[in-house]
């Protein structure tokens, strides 16, 4: 089992949250010593004393006045920013792809797998595929917890390059229409550039028949020669091969 590691975008996006923090945070400091400096400025000797202070509004400098509102308008993006950030960084938070998944009830999902070969969920990013193949010995470690009561979860992405796996309807295999990397029903590799099979997720089925489908961590998929269902293509390609 193993958990892919942080992608280059999501360090960008930390990096950059942080710079801008940092940003924020000098140039608060640099105004409240400025503020600091001129309130505390002693006066010069031989000087009358100054009235004591009237009371009424303050007047704001145009100067001080721009600075408040860019150092506001800064704060207030930064906490967007660092909102929005956290969405991305923790999914778990809208339930969504990256939590465990409700899936749906196993009879129903049989049924649709038994109407198109698949049934596919949007939320989790991932196809559940029916699986009643003879695991090999390479095999045993990429099926520890991706089956369950004969199904079995297929993240979507493509192992090569990420792009979306669609189900070819002909020849019954997942073919990626990106670089022409192509799988066998059960997702294991079988043609193109890809380094192995497709990655799956631990699935769980409850006493209710409730399917779960635990997106945080992602398995990688079975290596190159692996193939538990010996499943020749059942007609033409829908990607020509690479």
């Amino acid at each position: 089992m193993t958990t892919l590691a942080i992608s280059a975008t999501t360090v960008v996006v930390i990096v950059a949250l942080v710079i801008i923090d940092l940003f924020a945070i000098a140039f608060g400091l640099s105004f409240m010593r400025a503020r600091k400096a001129q309130l505390g400025t002693p006066a010069p000797p031989g000087a009358l004393p100054a009235p004591p202070p009237t009371k009424g509004p303050k007047a704001v400098s145009r100067r001080e006045f721009f600075r408040k509102s860019l150092l506001t308008s800064l704060l207030v993006f930064g906490a967007q920013f660092g909102g929005a950030t956290l969405a991305m960084l923790w999914p778990n938070l809208k339930g969504g792809f990256g939590s465990v998944i409700n899936a749906g009830n196993i009879d129903d999902i049989k049924s649709q797998i038994d109407d198109a070969d698949y049934a596919y969920n949007g939320a989790g990013r991932f196809y559940l595929v029916a699986y009643n193949g003879k695991a090999t010995e390479d095999a045993d470690y990429a099926l520890t917890g991706v089956t369950k009561d004969g199904i079995m979860p297929l993240y979507q992405r493509c192992v090569h390059l990420g792009c979306r796996v669609p189900f070819c309807g002909s020849s019954k295999w997942f073919e990626c229409p990106c670089h022409g990397s192509k799988y066998n029903g059960a997702g294991e590799y079988q043609l193109g550039p890809a380094p192995r099979g497709m990655d799956r997720f631990v699935v769980t089925v409850e006493a209710n028949g409730t399917v779960f489908v635990d997106t945080s961590t992602v398995i990688l998929g079975p290596p190159r020669g692996t193939d538990t269902i010996s499943e020749p293509p059942q007609g033409p390609f829908c990607v020509a091969p690479g």
